[in-house]
């Protein structure tokens, strides 16, 4: 476990523990995962970006990620769903294609296997980390004060804690995911839900779970894969720690739901296929 104790874990991709040019970090506002410039802003002040991917919060101390772009790492979130494509052929590209409207809303990211610039097989992944309750700008400025950069801190916000919505975070996305999985179980594909272990764990005790898959199977619809966070004084990494799957009525028994959606499968890979380009090619890279 690392020594390091400041509340900001990682700002803007890098470990707080470690010896970063941060000035120069903090100026460019980059975000290490995504390559480009952090979507977290300020909203008072929506030119600075906020940075904070992961925070530790209460005793356990424990690294909890806020980002979803953290989940990008190397795209190993993505190789893990790759025996998915069940239908995918050696010789057709692998293309990842972001933020796809379907009938009954849009997901995070759609895997796809491609032939001739038709989709001929996907898999849905949506990622979810944490929403916090509060403002972690506070305990970002004082990380930035330890390390001798000018941020300006007034006395009413250090008074401003920050929390995690365990239950909010929940209920809103399971909610969610039952008429999602509804609507890839009937064209039989496949939906990933990416979480970190202390999230999954909350879920489990909180609803019932029990039913799940402890031996996840291409045959289910929906599957959870969660990870864990590896920690050492100076870095991050994500590690698959399992899975979990199951279909739409036992998604909607942990909720007690019957909502229902229809949808062609025509319809969804229209919408893939639009998306479809030479920047979507997919190969993963190693951080």
């Amino acid at each position: 476990m690392s020594k390091n104790l400041h509340d900001v874990v990682e700002l803007f991709g890098y470990h707080t523990g470690g010896s970063q040019k941060w000035k120069s970090l903090v100026e460019s506002q980059k975000c290490l995962f995504s390559d480009s410039k952090c979507f977290k802003i300020r909203k008072s002040n929506p030119e600075t970006s906020i940075g904070t991917c992961t925070v530790r919060i209460g005793q356990a101390r424990e690294p909890l990620i806020i980002c979803p772009n953290r989940l990008l790492e190397g795209g190993q979130v993505f190789s893990d769903c790759l025996h998915l494509l069940t239908r995918h052929s050696p010789g057709n590209q692998i293309h990842l294609i972001p933020e796809v409207t379907i009938p009954g809303g849009s997901v995070d990211y759609f895997l796809a296997s491609v032939k001739n610039g038709k989709p001929v097989d996907f898999v849905g992944i949506e990622f979810q980390t944490m929403d916090t309750t509060g403002t972690v700008w506070p305990a970002r400025q004082l990380f930035l004060q330890s390390v001798g950069i000018p941020a300006p801190l007034s006395a009413k916000d250090k008074q401003k804690p920050y929390g995690v919505n365990w239950k909010h975070t929940a209920k809103i996305i399971l909610v969610q995911l039952h008429h999602k999985v509804k609507t890839f179980e009937m064209i039989n594909r496949n939906f990933v839900l990416v979480v970190q272990t202390p999230f999954m764990a909350y879920m489990e005790k909180e609803f019932s779970f029990g039913h799940l898959s402890d031996k996840a199977s291409p045959s289910d619809p929906m599957h959870f894969h969660v990870y864990k966070v590896n920690e050492s004084p100076r870095t991050l990494s994500l590690e698959l720690d399992y899975r979990r799957s199951t279909n739409s009525v036992g998604l909607a028994a942990a909720l007690n739901l019957g909502a229902t959606a229809k949808v062609d499968e025509k319809e969804m890979l229209a919408a893939i296929e639009k998306k479809i380009s030479a920047k979507t090619l997919w190969s993963p890279v190693r951080r």
